[in-house]
């Protein structure tokens, strides 16, 4: 087999598997927000594998530059994608999609106006850099959420994902910057097709040992009941551990430290994290620590919300007496709990009174 046929086979090959795993979550997964995003990252890593070349020494093809571009813009739907795989509360905003289009396009633009002008290298280098900057973002999002996650078969397989995505894009990237005005042959090329096939195929094995409903929640996490004192765990043991967690946030209300991690609750009670992180998940129903801790936080300020003797009491000192560090984080947390802001839930319970 010639190196052109191999490498025509390798992209063929990672253009199968990213076409049946986009359609697999969509199919599976369609009213996730996170899923949606991973189908749309895989259709842009098509376009990528049909059209990306280390090779760029003059004039790409016109019908190129649609592929190039989708495929740059896909690195931001990358870093979209992180946030919303470990962040099952996550939303799209209008300028998440401002900022796709304007990195779009200015890829497009590097196709079919600057590069040919005479600026290759300019043009390769300051994309390039742009894709290297939302992989970077990518990465720090998963440093940033990882140990919050509480499910444990998805920790790994969600690292795994990003870091082999970025790996791989990022090499690419550097690469291409490197190469830029420069012919790299027919070795190069195969060596970057098989890289991005095996690549594919390692993400796509990855998604497959994982359980759906664990990689991708079919809702956002709901806010379990507070119990204190209720039987949830059959084993002896365990039980007597939840008992103890709940003591600590019931009597210590130690969910006011600031910085508060597992960690620090693991040591309080004397067990490994990843032991807490099972009970919390398996045994109370959390798939996130800072939404367990959230939860008891706004259970407080309920309380306190509804209390008649504390209607002159600011919202942000409520706020910030549970535990929250800012008025922000603790208004889009109330009233993904309760519907309503802080504000019209006090108004309501007046109401009520």
């Amino acid at each position: 087999m010639t190196l052109a046929a191999t490498e025509l086979a390798f992209r063929a090959a990672s253009v199968a598997l990213l076409l049946v795993l986009a359609a697999s979550l969509v199919s599976d997964f369609r009213n996730v927000l996170a899923a949606r995003l991973g189908a749309v990252f895989a259709l842009g890593a098509a376009a990528h594998a049909v059209s990306y070349s280390l090779d760029v020494t003059s004039r790409v093809p016109l019908w190129h530059a649609p592929l190039i571009a989708l495929s740059t813009g896909t690195m931001v739907v990358f870093w979209l994608f992180t946030r919303s795989l470990f962040d099952d509360e996550f939303r799209l905003r209008w300028w998440h999609g401002l900022i796709w289009a304007l990195v779009t396009a200015y890829s497009f633009a590097g196709c079919v106006w600057i590069a040919p002008s005479g600026h290759v290298r300019f043009s390769v280098t300051v994309v390039n850099l742009i894709v290297l900057g939302f992989i970077a973002l990518a990465v720090g999002q998963t440093i940033a959420s990882w140990p919050t996650d509480l499910v444990e078969r998805r920790r790994s397989a969600r690292v795994f994902i990003v870091c082999i995505a970025a790996l791989y894009g990022g090499l690419n990237a550097v690469l291409q910057i490197a190469a830029a005005g420069h012919h790299v042959g027919d070795v190069a090329e195969t060596i970057n097709a098989g890289a991005l096939a095996c690549t594919v195929a390692a993400i796509v094995y990855a998604m497959m040992r994982v359980d759906g409903a664990d990689l991708f929640p079919v809702v956002a996490e709901p806010a379990p009941p507070i119990v204190f004192g209720q039987p949830v765990a059959e084993d002896a043991a365990d039980q007597k551990l939840i008992d103890a967690l709940m003591r600590l946030m019931a009597d210590e209300r130690i969910y006011r430290q600031e910085n508060i991690t597992i960690g620090v609750l693991a040591g309080r009670l004397k067990i490994p994290e990843y032991r807490l992180r099972r009970l919390i998940n398996q045994r109370l129903g959390y798939r996130n620590f800072n939404v367990f801790l959230n939860n008891h936080r706004i259970e407080e300020a309920k309380a306190a919300l509804a209390d008649p003797t504390q209607a002159e009491v600011p919202v942000i000192t409520i706020a910030m007496d549970a535990g929250f560090q800012s008025l922000g984080p603790f208004n889009r947390a109330f009233k993904a709990v309760t519907g309503v802001t802080p504000t019209e839930y006090r108004r309501l319970k007046v109401n009520a009174a």
